[in-house]
């Protein structure tokens, strides 16, 4: 079956994160076996509220009707990053940043505009890797942002090592969005295991993460939310099967290889 792109929920649905009770991974995927499409729609299944207490530099991003859409994750005082696709989903003018808001049906935080929109010059399709760019905001992010990994940081994408996924997403696939920011608690699976799930995988520009029995999961509209080790950002959500399926762990762009990109991108201002 093909992957399906968990692509931004345009104008009506808003992201979902799936995220199943933690078990034990290292070897289980031996024995016991997330989601963009067409329009990706990630979310977090299974998880749990989050406290942006704890991860001040989760964000989404809202339409011109103010419909959440994707996730993103602060990368400097004036960028977000997120996934390409979420950023070609539409035109800069439509799009805007809220930070420091946790419920979404509450008016905390800042609402920014976006001056410049950077896409990864070699991205055609999540499926094929390379699913990443940064957003300028119209001014000044005032929370803290994730640490990047870079390419010293391989250590942090061993087979088993936990991190946490974040969004606000739909809590089941198809299911209701949520209107909080929730987290979910899922092992990174190895390249072997990721291949398996999707011929399409290139561990160059991707790393996996889910249990075997599935659960936890990112799904419709947590596209672009950050996969974080602490406050180090190593992942960005950009497809899946589904949302927790078995035998179908997410998908997420691999932020050590993209890392200088990020950096350079994220310290470019242009107002237009």
């Amino acid at each position: 079956m093909p992957a399906k792109l968990r692509r931004p929920v345009l104008l009506a649905a808003g992201s979902l994160l799936a995220a199943a009770i933690a078990v034990p991974v290292g070897s289980a995927w031996a024995s016991t076996p997330s989601d963009p499409g067409a329009h990706a729609q990630p979310r977090i299944v299974g998880g749990s509220e989050a406290s942006l207490a704890d991860h001040p530099y989760a964000v989404y991003l809202t339409d011109q009707s103010g419909s959440q859409f994707c996730g993103a994750v602060i990368v400097s005082p004036s960028a977000v990053a997120t996934a390409a696709h979420c950023a070609k989903a539409l035109p800069k003018s439509s799009v805007h940043v809220v930070a420091g808001r946790q419920d979404k049906r509450g008016d905390d935080g800042v609402e920014l505009g976006v001056s410049r929109v950077w896409v990864n010059p070699d991205y055609s399709d999540p499926t094929k890797g390379d699913d990443i760019a940064v957003l300028t905001v119209r001014g000044r992010l005032p929370y803290r942002a994730a640490k990047l990994a870079d390419k010293n940081d391989q250590s942090l994408y061993a087979e088993g090592t936990q991190a946490t996924v974040l969004g606000w997403g739909r809590l089941s696939e198809g299911g209701q969005r949520s209107d909080v920011l929730r987290s979910a608690q899922v092992p990174l699976v190895s390249d072997s295991t990721c291949k398996t799930a999707y011929d399409t995988y290139d561990p160059s520009s991707m790393v996996c993460a889910g249990y075997p029995q599935g659960g936890q999961d990112a799904c419709q509209g947590d596209s672009g939310g950050p996969l974080v080790e602490g406050d180090t950002l190593v992942g960005i959500v950009s497809f899946g099967d589904g949302c927790g399926k078995p035998g179908k762990p997410g998908v997420y762009t691999r932020v050590s290889q993209f890392s200088d990109d990020i950096a350079a991108q994220s310290q470019a201002r242009l107002f237009g």
